[in-house]
C-alpha cells in the first residue's frame, strides 16, 4: 500500500517530468551545456603550439530508455534523438603562461532534436544553438605526462522561450572549468591513459527562476598510437590512435524548478556513465584528421540512457618557422 509520502513523491515525479518536457529542448532532466563524448583519447593533451585547427564536429545521441532514481525504466519511455554540428577553430600559440602554451577555442553550432512517445511528438528545427567559447586554455608538455587547464563558457545564442516547443538553446549562461592529464607509459608516448575533469556552473534560464544544477564530468580513454609509413619506409605518413574511451557525469547540486503547488521543486540529482571506443587518423602530408567515437551508456539515474556517436573532421594549419 502506498503511503501519502510515496503518493506525493510519485505525483511530484510525474509533474516534474511533465514540466521538463515543456521547458527543455528534448531532455528528461535539466540539461547543461557540456556535450559528453566531445573528448576521448588524450583528453588531457593540448594540440601542438603555433597551430590553428579548423574542425567540423558531428554529434548524434539516441535514447529510448528514461531511467528513474532506482535506475529502472520510468513511467514514460519516449524516444529521444539529438543532433549537433557546426564549425569550430582552436588556436595554440607559443606564448607562455606559467610555463604553459596559451590557446583558445570557439565553436558556432547548430542543433535539432526530437522526442517521441505514445502521446508526445515534439521536434525542434535545425537552428543556431548556444555558442561555445574557450578564452583561456593552458597546456603543459612533459616527457611522461601532459597537462591541460581551461575556462570555457556557453553563450545563450540559441532560441529559448518558456514553454516553446522549437527551442534550439538552453536559455542560460554557463561557466565551466576543466583540468586534465594524459599519462604516457613508454618513452615513445605511444601507450597512454587520459582523464579530463570539468565542473559546470549554470545560471537561471531566460525570464524564469528555473536553474539547472551544477555538473561534474569526467572523460578520457586508454589508447595506443601507431605510425603508418610511406612507401620507402623512411618516414611516417600518418598517425593512428585507437582505444577504449569513457565518460561519467554527475549532477552536483539539485535542479530548481518553481511550481505553484510545491513552491520550488529541487529534483533528484541525475548521473550517467558510458564506455566505448575511438579511432582517429591524422594524415601528415595533408595536415588533415578524421575521428570517430562511440559510447554506450551503461548506467543512468534520473535521465535518458542511450548511445553517443561523435564524428570530427579537422584541418591543421601550422605557423611554425621553417
Amino acid at each position: 500500500m502506498k503511503t501519502k509520502f510515496n503518493q506525493r513523491q510519485e505525483t511530484k515525479f510525474i509533474l516534474v517530468l511533465a514540466l521538463l518536457f515543456i521547458y527543455l529542448t528534448g531532455n528528461a532532466q535539466l540539461k547543461g551545456g557540456h556535450i559528453l563524448g566531445a573528448m576521448g583519447l588524450q583528453s588531457g593533451t593540448q594540440t601542438p603550439e603555433n597551430t590553428l585547427s579548423v574542425y567540423v564536429p558531428g554529434y548524434f545521441y539516441s535514447a529510448s530508455s528514461l531511467r528513474n532514481a532506482d535506475g529502472d525504466k520510468s513511467i514514460a519511455n519516449p524516444d529521444l534523438n539529438m543532433f549537433i554540428t557546426g564549425v569550430g577553430a582552436t588556436y595554440v600559440s607559443d606564448f607562455k603562461i606559467l610555463g604553459a602554451n596559451y590557446g583558445a577555442t570557439v565553436l558556432l553550432a547548430f542543433a535539432s532534436n526530437r522526442i517521441q512517445g505514445n502521446t508526445l511528438d515534439s521536434k525542434s528545427p535545425f537552428a543556431l544553438t548556444d555558442t561555445y567559447i574557450v578564452p583561456v586554455q593552458l597546456g603543459w608538455h612533459n616527457k611522461r605526462a601532459d597537462f591541460v587547464f581551461s575556462y570555457q563558457m556557453y553563450l545563450p545564442t540559441g532560441k529559448f522561450e518558456v514553454g516553446a516547443s522549437d527551442n534550439s538553446g538552453l536559455g542560460m549562461f554557463m561557466n565551466e572549468f576543466s583540468a586534465g592529464t594524459t599519462l604516457f607509459f613508454n618513452n615513445k608516448k605511444t601507450f597512454h591513459f587520459s582523464a579530463l575533469a570539468s565542473y559546470e556552473i549554470n545560471g537561471k534560464k531566460k525570464d524564469t527562476d528555473i536553474k539547472t544544477g551544477d555538473l561534474f564530468s569526467l572523460e578520457g580513454g586508454l589508447g595506443k598510437t601507431f605510425y603508418t609509413m610511406n612507401a620507402e619506409k623512411t618516414a611516417p605518413k600518418g598517425i593512428l590512435n585507437a582505444g577504449l574511451i569513457y565518460y561519467l557525469q554527475y549532477k552536483v547540486t539539485n535542479d530548481q524548478i518553481p511550481v505553484p503547488i510545491f513552491d520550488t521543486i529541487e529534483t533528484d540529482k541525475d548521473r550517467v556513465g558510458g564506455i566505448g571506443a575511438e579511432i582517429n587518423y591524422y594524415h601528415i602530408g595533408c595536415s588533415t584528421s578524421a575521428g570517430f567515437r562511440w559510447i554506450a551508456e551503461v548506467e543512468a539515474i534520473n535521465r535518458f540512457q542511450g548511445n553517443t556517436f561523435f564524428l570530427t573532421l579537422a584541418h591543421v594549419f601550422s605557423f611554425k618557422k621553417k
